[in-house]
């Protein structure tokens, strides 16, 4: 399954098992024009930025990032070092490609359960 349409369909059964969750999705991606970049970066985004964020602190974390891939896709150098930071920050990042592995993760970390960790690319 494609990137794009494995974050469409997780989005969707999120919102159909969690309706009250907060999460978000953040576009780093995607082609921009160099003056589009320009604004953005300005703004304040910043690269590797993991796809999906749950600011909701469970127990050990202060929230959980998901960084969705395809099943060839691989996490850039700006992904693993934004990924680290946030990990020193006490967050949970994952790297995540299959849809029903990424809902029993979503699962467990509402759960406060951490029995299955996953592997980071």
């Amino acid at each position: 399954m494609k990137e794009t349409e494995l974050h469409k369909l997780l989005v969707k059964a999120i919102e159909a098992k969690y309706p009250d969750l907060l999460f978000w999705h953040t576009p780093n991606g995607g082609k921009r024009n160099p003056r589009e970049g320009a604004k953005l970066k300005a703004m304040g985004t910043k690269a590797g930025v993991p796809d999906l964020f749950f600011p909701v602190p469970t127990g050990k974390f202060n929230g959980l990032f998901i960084e969705l891939k395809g099943p060839r896709g691989r996490i850039s150098d700006h992904q693993k070092r934004m990924m680290t930071s946030l990990t020193d920050q006490g967050y949970r990042c994952e790297v995540m490609s299959d849809y029903e592995r990424t809902m029993e993760l979503i699962g467990e970390y509402l759960n406060g359960s951490y029995a299955r960790p996953t592997k980071n690319d």
